[in-house]
């Protein structure tokens, strides 16, 4: 049976999801490795479709709605995976249009979503780190990214071809409490299950497992939880934002496979296309350097402490947990 008739039908109103929805930097990817390996979970193509943050579903009726999801998110990112008990994936930027996942309760009335949280003193100079790596960042000084962000509100001073310049509002970005609050209100506390850094790092076994019975599934026994992703800096900043953001006339020849996918350009030729990749591998690899500890002098530093103190508050009491000693010197 096509899949887009068969995800389309109402028998897959009963289908079971998890959407570790972000916030960045803040274990997600670790998550999302977990749940990939797990025998029992369909992941979906490339780690982040964004589909539901990039294309606003709910004013669609049913079965326009069932149709554009079918057609455009299912058959592209999950195909070959229709036998999984739970079917997942990893968009970081839905904790922050959380409105925009109606359509997903639609759908399937059992999904659930996982979202991570982390002191923001520490997630936002790692975003930072991580944006230039992706070739979103131009500016390499923490310092001066984060003095732009009125700058950059006002739609100035943003690299061209960034995959999404709302990262960069990291005075935005790092308000954790904010977002949390408005997802538990969009799509109910008892669906989100919330993971907190500390915990992940402290012990992520027991993490795991915690996660695995939220989302209903058997203990596969994995061991293996050596961090992921950790923060790599660059050699050159505008060689790195070539490859990993190249002009879209270019994607099909210097972009990675999951930026062709997420554009769903056409491909050239395989034999061309393996000896491109292997080019641009190596010119990564050579472009790599260690990460840089980004400079918070004690000024910077309070004046985040400031931004995100309420915030940390806020968060708090949503989740039933005192953070608030993230805010301490």
């Amino acid at each position: 049976m096509d899949m887009t008739i068969q995800r389309a039908s109402g028998v897959d109103e009963n289908s079971r999801w998890a959407f570790i929805v972000g916030a960045p930097r803040c274990g997600t990817t670790s998550l999302s490795k977990y749940l990939k390996a797990h025998p029992d979970v369909g992941f979906s193509r490339i780690k982040e479709p964004h589909f539901f943050a990039q294309n606003d579903l709910r004013g669609l009726p049913a079965d326009e709605l069932r149709d554009t999801v079918g057609r455009e998110y299912l058959d592209r990112y999950y195909r070959g995976r229709e036998g999984c008990a739970v079917l997942a994936e990893g968009s970081v930027t839905y904790l922050y249009f959380p409105g925009q996942l109606e359509p997903i309760l639609r759908l399937w009335p059992r999904a659930k979503f996982v979202v991570a949280v982390r002191n923001p003193l520490q997630m936002i100079p790692s975003l930072h780190q991580r944006l230039i790596h992706n070739g979103d960042e131009s500016v390499r000084d923490f310092r001066r990214a984060w003095a732009l962000v009125p700058e950059r509100r006002a739609g100035r001073s943003i690299p061209g071809r960034c995959a999404d310049p709302r990262l960069l509002d990291y005075w935005e970005i790092g308000q954790l409490g904010k977002y949390v609050e408005k997802l538990f209100a969009a799509v109910g506390r008892e669906r989100c299950f919330v993971s907190i850094f500390d915990d992940l790092a402290t012990d992520p076994r027991r993490h795991y497992r915690e996660l695995l019975d939220f989302l209903e599934l058997r203990d596969d026994g994995q061991a293996d939880f050596a961090p992921n992703r950790e923060s790599k800096s660059v050699k050159l900043i505008w060689l790195q934002r070539l490859l990993m953001r190249p002009p879209r006339r270019a994607i099909k020849v210097l972009g990675s496979h999951n930026y062709q996918e997420r554009f769903d350009v056409e491909k050239p030729p395989r034999l061309l296309a393996e000896t491109l990749l292997r080019a641009r591998k190596k010119l990564l690899k050579w472009n790599q350097a260690p990460a840089r500890k980004a400079r918070i002098d004690d000024k910077l530093l309070e004046e985040m402490r400031e931004t995100y103190r309420a915030d940390v508050a806020r968060l708090s009491a949503l989740v039933g947990r005192d953070l608030n000693h993230w805010m301490e010197p």
